[in-house]
């Protein structure tokens, strides 16, 4: 079905629109402004694709690698990532553009060479602290003189997460899964005919990319993504109250909360020993003196509070399919998932310097 036709269909300039009300017929063709098809190739869809992926072609490597640029620094070369036409903004350095995109051309359009490149840059490896000075004169970072920072989009949030706790299941490949989601969330939208089930075991821990997505409902874990109705390019970027309503209570970031206060519950033997191990497994250092001393402070009300209501301890540790070491005291284990769930939440975990 996907065959070119043997003899092309004619088609035609329709007035207004009307199908019976034909003008000139239209041939296959390509912009006048752009380069000319390369020599033996047919007018068809092969014939286009490799004409968008020739060396002479100037915008499909140039908005690829701008793309690429824009997931790692938050902003592209070029801002407006979705229009390179005259209502786009201009390279902010245009000579850079030009050489990214004629390495990724090079290296035969190889993605991880590219993501490789920028990663392992100068640039890249700045930090995000900046001066008094560099902010009045630069304040949107377009110089690119420091290292970038944005709140991270709700799938890598999750991700992490999962992670750090140690739940993540990171096999490549397969098919979609359908982790936690609130019950009857497809009711309204599909009038009652399509019913969400939810998947059990290791299915619940896959990478966000795995996870099932139905066109007229998003997942309800990405409050950040586009609707999928139409095509967007520039990813929306949030910091609403919808955002901490679920990092905070979703059954994800609880029970993944749960099993990092399990991890290091069982890894270490005393409270700075596994504030640290905490520390380092969610934002890759080691706390200070005053967070610890504030956090050793949180972790005793914790434990008043839970040794008050141990019902209320016992309540937590149900939250998610996951199983708990029961050998772990039930308050104990609350008021560190309850520490845990805070860490989750930090805006240092939750951005990326």
């Amino acid at each position: 079905i996907m065959q070119d036709m043997a003899k092309p269909r004619a088609t035609y300039i329709l007035d207004k629109g009307l199908y019976n009300q034909r003008r000139g017929e239209v041939k296959a063709g390509l912009p006048a402004s752009l380069p000319a098809m390369p020599k033996g190739q047919p007018m068809n869809r092969l014939g286009l694709a490799r004409w968008l992926v020739s060396p002479d072609h100037p915008l499909t490597a140039r908005v690829t690698v701008n793309r690429l640029w824009a997931q790692v620094f938050g902003t592209g070369l070029v801002k407006t990532i979705e229009d390179f036409g005259t209502q786009g903004e201009r390279p902010s350095h245009p000579q850079l553009l030009d050489w990214l995109a004629t390495e990724l051309v090079r290296s035969k359009w190889d993605i991880k060479h590219m993501m490789r490149l920028i990663v392992t840059s100068s640039t890249y490896r700045q930090s995000s602290k900046v001066t008094r000075d560099l902010l009045e004169r630069d304040p949107k970072n377009r110089l690119f003189a420091r290292g970038v920072r944005y709140r991270m989009p709700s799938w890598m949030i999750r991700d992490q997460a999962l992670a750090a706790s140690g739940l993540l299941v990171d096999n490549q490949g397969g098919p979609p899964v359908k982790p936690y989601q609130p019950a009857g969330v497809w009711r309204d939208v599909s009038f009652g005919k399509k019913t969400y089930q939810q998947d059990k075991g290791d299915a619940l821990y896959r990478r966000s990319l795995y996870t099932f997505w139905r066109r007229i409902i998003a997942p309800t874990m990405f409050f950040d993504t586009a609707s999928r109705q139409v095509c967007e390019v520039n990813q929306l970027r949030t910091n609403t109250p919808l955002h901490a309503l679920a990092t905070m209570n979703d059954v994800t970031y609880v029970e993944a909360a749960r099993a990092l206060a399990q991890r290091v519950l069982l890894a270490k033997k005393d409270d700075t020993s596994r504030l640290t191990l905490a520390y380092e497994l969610l934002l890759g250092r080691k706390p200070g003196d005053k967070e610890t001393a504030l956090l050793q402070n949180a972790l005793k009300r914790l434990r008043g509070q839970f040794e008050s209501d141990r019902q209320s301890a016992e309540d937590l540790l149900q939250v998610g399919d996951s199983k708990r070491d029961e050998k772990l005291d039930a308050v104990e284990h609350a008021a560190w998932t309850s520490l845990c769930l805070g860490l989750l939440n930090l805006d240092e975990a939750l951005t990326r310097e």
